[in-house]
């Protein structure tokens, strides 16, 4: 019974505690953000779109996380310091709550390929630092439940002493992912302020690929992968780096010669080949159960030897453009009539090449008024755009990029549109170009058809404030849109 109202004591006084920073840290107006931008945040990816219905998190992963210091305990009896279990990613800030769901499959995993790996952080507002720290989540962790203390080991595998000074936003801190760590973990990134009471914490969602040491004294430094299909003139290049940076010494390049070094599996295995001719202390292939790694027609992983300081390579296609490839406008009406400002532009396209190909409609102002993207085969397609606009003249621009994305080409057609004008004017249709919208941005509301213009500051920071699963703020849509914005 004394350690149950011991601990209910605790977190009662913890939560007080919580409320009484918050309100501090309100007050703090000069206070220190940043996130960690490698390997990125869970907030980052969620502002870079890799992550979907993070709330606020979105807008301003530099404000995530900020709490109590001294994770993931105080001095002797003290309660626990740092957030509260079960939102360690959010830091117990409700904005940012949407961060603090945990599942196997929720959050967008980055790749781990090279355990010796540099953490770097990116200020918004820089303050001195006392140290960052790195933890990571357990062998054996549940991906499935909150995060809590328990699911991280006890002690940070990476400590970097700020000495109370200001940190740059090119400062690497290089550190090394214990070698018994490997898939899916969560890897909590600690800043902790000099001039203030709080720490950032941020935590980073990956998945360590990179093998350990092997028998023989080799370890997994990368792969050949093939991919796409090389035109003779090509080159491939396997580029080597060591911990400090790119180590051309053991790079390696190859030119593709005829049309059957070409195929992905074939220069993979002759990248793999000139790799072994060239080096004693780098192999290319695949090991076989005698621990011997030969050369393969198709995948090929790459081994160094510790004393080569290889630590990755990085496959690099040198392609030359083709010069055939053509694409162009074929043929379009001499006009199209506007019914209230609305007019389907259908128009057909020639291309000689497979290409990923991006259409867009500009009105005398040169601004978009309609745009349609399409994976096109060689020879002629038919392409439609929705467009909302005025009558006078524009201009169709139509831009290609052949599938291996060597070659770009691109053609520019007149167009008149005719009939009814769409009346108000605006600079995007919501919420394309969002990040921008400031006091005075006008927006094309394409669910009501009707334009809003966002509202003189300070409530023009309520019309950035948008998200699939947050839409409060959307207008003419959102329950509070009347605060942001104004309809014309």
């Amino acid at each position: 019974m004394k350690n149950t109202s011991y601990k209910g004591s605790a977190f009662a006084a913890c939560t007080s505690s919580m409320i009484l920073l918050s309100a501090m840290l309100v007050s703090q107006s000069a206070s220190a953000h940043g996130f960690l931008e490698v390997p990125p945040s869970r907030a980052l990816l969620c502002q870079k779109g890799l992550n979907s219905q993070c709330g606020g998190a979105q807008y301003e992963p530099q404000s995530v996380g900020e709490t109590f210091k001294g994770f993931p305990a105080g001095a002797g009896d003290a309660p626990l310091q740092g957030p509260e279990d079960g939102k360690i990613p959010s830091g117990g800030i409700s904005l940012f709550s949407a961060l603090d769901a945990q599942s196997a499959s929720r959050w967008h995993l980055t790749e781990i390929r090279n355990r010796t790996l540099d953490f770097q952080w990116h200020y918004t507002a820089v303050h001195p630092a006392t140290k960052h720290e790195y933890f990571i989540t357990r062998n054996g962790w549940n991906p499935n439940e909150a995060l809590k203390r328990a699911a991280f080991e006890s002690t940070p595998f990476c400590t970097i002493d700020g000495g109370n000074q200001k940190p740059s936003n090119s400062d690497k801190h290089n550190c090394t992912i214990p070698a018994d760590k490997s898939g899916h973990h969560v890897i909590l990134a600690v800043w902790t302020v000099g001039d203030t009471d709080a720490a950032f914490y941020n935590p980073a969602d990956v998945n360590i690929l990179s093998e350990p040491e092997l028998p023989g004294g080799w370890s997994s430094v990368g792969s050949i992968a093939p991919s796409t299909t090389l035109l003779v003139g090509d080159k491939v290049k396997a580029r080597a780096f060591s911990a400090n940076g790119e180590y051309p010494e053991f790079s390696v390049e190859i030119a593709i010669n005829t049309a059957e070094e070409g195929s992905p599996n074939n220069w993979s295995f002759k990248l793999a080949e000139a790799i072994n001719k060239a080096h004693t202390l780098v192999r290319a292939g695949v090991r076989d159960e005698s621990g011997t790694i030969e050369p393969v027609k198709g995948n090929n992983s790459v081994y160094a030897q510790k004393e080569s300081g290889v630590t990755r390579y990085e496959v690099q296609l040198n392609m030359q453009e083709d010069a055939a490839a053509r694409l162009s406008v074929a043929s379009q009406q001499a006009e199209y009539v506007l019914e209230k400002g609305l007019a389907k532009v259908d128009f057909s396209i020639l291309s000689n090449r497979k290409m990923n190909v991006e259409a867009t409609l500009f009105d005398e102002s040169n601004k978009p008024v309609g745009s349609t993207t399409a994976q096109v085969d060689s020879g002629a397609t038919g392409l439609t755009i929705d467009v909302r606009s005025n009558p006078g003249a524009h201009t169709l621009t139509l831009v290609g990029t052949s599938l291996d994305g060597r070659t770009t080409r691109q053609d520019t057609q007149p167009t008149k549109l005719i009939g009814e004008g769409a009346g108000a004017d605006y600079d995007f249709v919501f919420p394309e170009g969002i990040s921008g919208y400031t006091a005075g941005t006008k927006v094309l509301q394409p669910k009501t058809n009707e334009v809003f213009e966002c509202k003189p500051f300070p409530e023009s920071g309520y019309c950035k404030q948008y998200s699939p699963s947050a839409n409060g703020y959307e207008p003419g849509v959102g329950a509070h849109w009347h605060m942001a914005w104004n309809k014309l």
